[in-house]
């Protein structure tokens, strides 16, 4: 038969605080995500796209303008820097942010 173990109220509450019998293990987290979505707020990042963006908005505006000739040399010219330059830029972020 087991004993049965009374113990008093102000034992119980009295009792000095117990440690736990295993120590917490350390572990490492990993992330499949390891950079911030806020690290695209960079001023290369933006300064890249800036420029990108106030190319193609001249282009619209000269096409307007009716300079065909001068929109299609732009067209020829960024059809070999835009996608250096998004490769570059995409390069640059993953090289910069990755912890």
């Amino acid at each position: 038969m087991r004993k049965t173990h009374y113990s008093t109220f102000q034992k119980f509450f009295h009792k000095p605080s117990f440690k736990p019998s295993t120590k917490p293990r350390p572990f490492k987290a990993y992330s499949f995500v390891p950079f911030s979505p806020l690290a695209m707020l960079d001023p290369t990042i933006l300064t890249i796209g800036g420029i990108v963006l106030g190319i193609a908005i001249i282009e619209r505006i000269l096409e307007r303008w009716g300079v065909i000739d001068l929109v299609d040399q732009f067209a020829k010219v960024m059809r070999f820097i835009l996608p250096v330059t998004f490769y570059g830029a995409l390069f640059y972020f993953f090289a910069t942010f990755i912890l």
